[in-house]
């Protein structure tokens, strides 16, 4: 059977490194306060001009070297991100004129920091169905462009970055020996969007707004949610908790993490941990991390891996491959 197989991967962070010692020039908080309740010591920033579409471009260029691909290979772009560089047209299209690709089809797609996860589900549906043979995957954001810089309980958790995935049709057997994306689980509630939000928007205010969210109830959704979707993704693919060889999760605060992977059963061994260096990146996270992981040597061919991420909308999913 046809499977989507990542072929590359690679990511991008601006030059702007932000420790957490700035934001105790201006607000109530402090390094240890920073790192006791998220796990963070630094974040990147992009710089004045520098947007999303740029961001989004550099990582796209680096997976495309890591898979050995130039850009008109590629059948189509996804870009998870809920920091666009316009209202329309999507940042994809951008991003596909910037990297000079003159042929497929660009779009965006907006689950906030499960945006990554719903865009592979989505890459990997149009490959099972003949639309795409190599689709390019990217989560892009400037959050820093969103803050309300007067709350020290959202503005320190937030950074920019960008990561990319070249997905690529190939074949398998059709067992969870195959590599590539074995099974996705996709789930959402609009019941709980007011914990999770950006006040504003082009048909509610015109304005662009600021993040707000109510941190204990998003973090009570996070686990139970995050860790559910997880067991549902192995259950579809067939899998058992003791065959997985990583986990790369949104990277949004360790205590998420390591309470979400306590949840499952696994050791922290397995989870692959970037949240220190770059913050919560929403939608790049989970590529900038999948990159990051590959340069270590803590993804490897042929691993068994799951991500997870869950958003604003609430949204949430998981998605089970075999890299």
């Amino acid at each position: 059977m046809k499977r989507a197989i990542v072929s590359g991967v690679g990511h991008y962070l601006p030059a702007r490194i932000v420790p957490n010692d700035w934001f105790a020039t201006f607000l109530d908080t402090s390094d240890e306060w920073i790192r006791s309740r998220s796990g963070i010591e630094r974040r990147h920033f992009a710089a004045e001009g520098e947007t999303t579409s740029d961001l989004a471009t550099a990582a796209a260029r680096a997976a495309l070297d890591d898979a050995g691909l130039k850009p008109d290979d590629i059948d189509a772009i996804v870009l998870a991100t809920s920091t666009p560089d316009l209202t329309f047209p999507a940042t994809a299209t951008i991003v596909q004129q910037k990297l000079g690709m003159t042929r497929g089809f660009a779009f965006d797609v907006q689950a906030v920091c499960a945006g990554f996860v719903y865009a592979l589900a989505n890459a990997n549906g149009m490959i099972l169905s003949g639309q795409a043979e190599r689709v390019l995957v990217i989560g892009a954001e400037t959050f820093s462009r969103i803050m309300n810089w007067e709350d020290r309980a959202t503005c320190v958790l937030f950074g920019d970055g960008a990561g990319a995935v070249v997905l690529e049709a190939g074949e398998g057997d059709g067992t969870s020996a195959d590599r590539g994306i074995l099974a996705t689980d996709l789930q959402s509630d609009g019941r709980y969007r007011d914990i999770l939000q950006v006040s504003g928007g082009v048909s509610s205010s015109q304005t662009t707004g600021h993040l707000m969210m109510a941190g204990k109830e998003v973090f009570r959704h996070a686990v139970d949610k995050l860790a559910a979707a997880t067991l549902s993704v192995m259950e579809k693919g067939g899998v058992t908790r003791d065959q997985i060889d990583r986990v790369v999760p949104h990277q949004a605060n360790i205590r998420i993490i390591s309470r979400t992977a306590a949840k499952l059963g696994l050791p922290m061994e397995k989870i692959v941990v970037t949240v220190q260096d770059h913050g919560n990146t929403s939608a790049a996270s989970i590529p900038l991390a999948m990159s990051v992981a590959q340069a270590r040597g803590q993804l490897k061919r042929g691993d068994l891996t799951v991500t997870e991420a869950i958003g604003g909308g609430l949204a949430w999913g998981a998605v089970l491959l075999r890299w």
